[in-house]
């Protein structure tokens, strides 16, 4: 990306207050939440600058801040995350969110600084970094900065990729964005559609007429858990599902950010709008599946497949055991998956109740086979595992051994293929660990004649003559 990505747009503070509740206030029917501490991020547009921050990219911020401890608190941390911030003049109160929590769940939402307010003129220097921008995205929260005459101007004359993530009570986008990204709820607000059909018909319907009407490339419709509809200049809409093995959970704060910031940073690399929505996706599934918002420190890898998170896993291994069930894993590269490694993972499946495999990672291969492998890369070979019957769920490791997943997981049975097996046959160097905790360890045969080595030797080989041939 030759220059930052400059995100535009309301800036807000979110506070998050968690305590616990033990007792009823003895003047009023409600609960008393006793403090235990306080967590501030920036929220709005805030919240998609520190996003796109977090994943190395170069971010500058144009927002409107007023003179007040709100202002001055988001403003830190949005610099101390790396964020160049441009910030027009806010008359009143900067917007702040309040949550009160309890026991991860939110109790009362307190807002303050409500009233939609006319921002200052920008300063020169905003103009300048949105001129010099290498894609923008605007996110409008519905507060009134977008409607600023000179700043639509800037955006309007902008040469850099323009995603922008609308607000119903806001503006409309100014012609010639190349992507709009509500939600499917926003995406009827803004039409008026009435949602008559299904899901996917709305936001076609919906996507189709906004696209129109706003004079847009094209319109992404984010679905939740159902990932996103792409309606573009062709009739057939794009349906883009979630990789496979991400559980969402409720705390969906900031996943459009989350979408909007990878799609505008995937367009910048020169990604065609189709491609840009998939990263975006797969950025945001990964974002929810992490906690959201209230996750960041753990959401801070993103791919096209993103590891599933350890509760996941961890989760469906408790689930097993207190129905009385048995737990198997077994573990591997499986660079290019072959017939008989499917042998090898369906005669694991079948000495239990649920099969985890331990993959290796993109680095941990690498050590173990030279820097030449792998052919496919972690997330290719996560999904594969994933998308088959006998696998109930993948954990990606980087170490050389998966003894650290295991003593984590605890199976009660870990297998490997036939090469381990037999006189004169090496040792799992995992046995002793598994062993340790009553767990068993066995091998399953191999299907003769199947080896990832062998194939990409043949690959190539196959390869060399055809080249030689054609000279």
């Amino acid at each position: 990306m030759s220059g930052p990505l400059v995100v535009v747009g309301d800036a807000l503070l979110d506070r998050d207050v968690d305590g616990t509740v033990s007792r009823v206030c003895p003047d009023a029917p409600v609960p008393v939440l006793d403090e235990r501490g306080a967590t501030d991020r920036p929220g709005g547009a805030g919240l998609a600058a520190l996003l796109a921050a977090a994943q190395g990219v170069e971010v500058a911020l144009v927002t409107a801040l007023a003179d007040d401890a709100a202002g001055a608190r988001i403003a830190e941390l949005l610099t101390t995350a790396g964020v160049r911030l441009y910030p027009l003049r806010l008359p009143g109160a900067t917007p702040e969110k309040i949550r009160l929590r309890s026991g991860g769940q939110t109790l009362l939402r307190l807002d303050r600084g409500g009233d939609p307010q006319a921002a200052g003129e920008p300063p020169e220097a905003a103009l300048e970094v949105l001129a010099a921008a290498g894609a923008i995205l605007v996110s409008d929260y519905g507060r009134g900065l977008l409607r600023q005459p000179a700043l639509r101007a800037a955006l309007a004359g902008a040469g850099a990729p323009l995603v922008w993530d609308p607000h119903p009570n806001g503006p409309v986008a100014v012609p010639g964005a190349r992507l709009v990204t509500p939600n499917l709820g926003e995406l009827r607000r803004l039409t008026g559609d009435a949602g008559a059909g299904t899901a996917l018909s709305t936001a076609t319907r919906a996507g189709h007429e906004l696209r129109q009407r706003w004079r847009v490339g094209a319109v992404a419709v984010t679905m939740g858990p159902d990932g996103a509809v792409l309606c573009h200049s062709g009739g057939t809409p794009l349906v883009v599902p979630p990789p496979s093995g991400v559980d969402h959970v409720e705390d969906t704060c900031g996943a459009g950010d989350r979408f909007a910031a990878t799609a505008a940073t995937a367009l910048a690399a020169g990604a065609v709008t189709s491609e840009a929505v998939r990263e975006a996706v797969a950025a945001a599934s990964a974002y929810v599946a992490a906690g959201g918002a209230a996750g960041l420190a753990r959401a801070d890898r993103v791919s096209a497949a993103p590891r599933p998170p350890a509760s996941a896993v961890e989760e469906l291994v408790s689930r097993v055991r207190a129905d009385g069930g048995t737990v198997v894993a077994t573990g591997g590269c499986f660079d290019i998956l072959h017939a008989g490694h499917v042998a090898t993972l369906q005669a694991a499946r079948r000495l239990g109740d649920c099969l985890v495999v331990c993959l290796n990672s993109d680095r941990s291969v690498r050590a173990l086979k030279g820097p030449e492998r792998p052919v496919n890369g972690e997330a290719d070979r996560a999904r594969l595992l994933a998308a088959l019957d006998c696998v109930d769920a993948v954990v990606v490791f980087d170490e050389s051994t998966p003894s650290t997943a295991l003593a984590r997981l605890r199976p009660d049975v870990w297998v490997k293929g036939g090469d381990y097996s037999g006189d004169g046959a090496p040792e799992l160097p995992e046995a002793d660990l598994v062993r340790g905790w009553g767990g068993r360890v066995v091998t399953v045969p191999y299907l003769a004649g199947r080896s990832t080595t062998a194939t990409i030797t043949a690959a190539r080989s196959r390869g060399a003559r055809l080249v030689k041939g054609a000279r």
